[in-house]
This record gives structure tokens, C-alpha cells and sequence, in this order.
């Protein structure tokens, strides 16, 4: 699985699965025709493209085995662009689960981070039901509302934001994963950065009390080796982190 930028090449793709998307999540509250009327506002090629050019705007898509399977819409505001809103994550329905969403959702915060982010919102229709309980499953919690026009209709949309309201506690989203045979718990707040992607601390339990290893976020591999010095190399893809100390070799 691979997550980038968007290109104006993957517009037809993108309009694909958020028309998808759409209607198997939100046909309960919404009709078909405000959802093509969506679709058509947000994701025509005129808009699309204009976002893509937009230089606050942040297109990522999930692609697998060459073929997009999700993308995140989200935008830099604020006097000095520095808040980070996450407007819609939306995953092909026939390649949801296998953290494909959860893996979107902590990429597209890093590339918020790395734009000059300080603050992380997410936004989710109020009666989007799987939707909310995602953000509030993966380190984020309600803190406002606001109203969103689709169409001709105005509805409640929730605002989250990362980590608690209260307190000093860092965001942290952990997730369950099945690879070879074994269940892990990654830790995607704990990243160590890597040449081509962060490595994620993985644990035995959902209690983040064993270590387990490193969580390769660039090929979703666990066969890597650390030395000494806390330098990691991924055995699959050459993903690296760097030493961690000063490394006398380089002397």
C-alpha cells in the first residue's frame, strides 16, 4: 500500500470513490440526488483540479497494487495557515478495513505537520454514526459543531480535534493488525522518522506494555533489524532511521 499526493491524473479516480463512498455510508440521512449534487460540487474536474493547484490544499490517495482506493481531503487555514482540517477520508467500500483509513488518517496529519500544522481538527457529518466513533476510536474528540451546506440542505457536522481537551496527553491512534499470522497493536503516535516512511512501535497488546518491534510504514512490514546504535533497517523495502546517538563511525 502506498499513500501520496494526488494528481491531476487521478481526478477521474478520486470522483469514483467519493460517489462510491457517499452512497454506502450516508444514503441513510441523505438522497441520491443530494449526493450526486455533492459529488458534482466538490468533486467535478474544474473543482478538483482548482483544489489540486491550491497551495493549502492536501490531496492524498491509498493506492494498492496500482489501483487508488481512497483519498483525504483536507486544507491549512487560519492567519498562519496553521490549522490542519482533515474535511473527508473516504475509502473505496469494497477495501475498507485492514487499517487502510486509519493508515490515510495518520498520513494525511504527518503532511498537516510537515506543512506547518500546529493543530489537528476532523470533521464528520453528526449523523454519520461509523464516522464519528472512527475519530473517536483513533485519538480525537469532539469539540464543536458547525453547519455544512450539501446541496440545497444545511446539516450538523462535528468538529474533533486530536488529544485530549483537557490535559497534557499526546494524540495516539493504536490499531490491530493480522500480519503473518500474528496480532499486533501499532502505535501510530509513536513514529520514528524514516528515509522513505516513519517507523510505528508495535506492541503484543492493545495495553502497550511489551514491545514487539517497529511497524515499517512504508511497505506495513515488521521484518527489520535495530543496532546498537538505534539505527533501523527494513528488510523488505531498505526503509532506514537514522542512529539515534552520536555514531563514532562518521568521525
Amino acid at each position: 500500500m502506498e499513500i501520496r499526493e494526488a494528481t491531476e491524473a487521478d481526478v477521474g479516480a478520486i470522483r469514483s470513490i467519493a460517489s462510491e463512498s457517499l452512497n454506502s455510508t450516508y444514503t441513510d440521512f441523505l438522497d441520491e440526488e443530494t449526493i450526486e449534487d455533492a459529488v458534482d460540487q466538490w468533486y467535478g474536474d474544474e473543482a478538483l483540479t482548482d483544489a489540486l493547484e491550491d497551495e493549502h490544499a492536501l490531496f492524498l490517495v491509498v493506492e494498492r497494487d496500482g489501483e487508488i482506493v481512497g483519498f483525504s481531503q483536507s486544507e491549512l487555514v487560519g492567519q498562519r495557515y496553521g490549522t490542519g482540517q482533515i474535511l473527508w477520508l473516504h475509502i473505496d467500500p469494497d477495501n475498507r478495513g485492514g487499517g487502510t483509513g486509519v493508515r490515510l488518517l495518520v498520513r494525511t496529519r504527518e503532511k498537516l505537520l510537515e506543512r506547518g500544522a500546529d493543530q489537528i481538527q476532523g470533521f464528520v457529518l453528526a449523523d454519520n454514526e461509523g464516522g464519528n466513533e472512527f475519530y473517536a476510536d483513533h485519538g480525537f474528540q469532539q469539540a464543536d459543531q458547525r453547519e455544512v451546506e450539501i446541496g440545497d440542505e444545511t446539516f450538523t457536522e462535528n468538529v474533533y480535534v486530536e488529544g485530549e481537551i483537557e490535559g497534557d496527553e499526546d494524540w495516539n491512534a493504536i490499531d490491530e493488525l493480522e500480519l503473518d499470522g500474528e496480532t499486533i497493536f501499532v502505535s501510530y503516535g509513536e513514529a520514528a522518522r524514516g528515509s522513505k516512511s516513519p517507523f510505528y512501535v508495535a506492541y503484543e497488546t492493545d495495553a502497550q506494555s511489551e514491545l514487539y518491534g517497529w511497524f515499517c510504514g512504508h511497505c506495513d512490514s515488521l521484518d527489520n533489524a535495530m543496532d546498537t546504535m538505534g539505527r533501523i533497517e527494513c528488510n523488505v523495502c531498505g526503509n532506514r532511521r537514522k542512529a539515534t546517538r552520536w555514531d563514532s563511525s562518521y568521525l
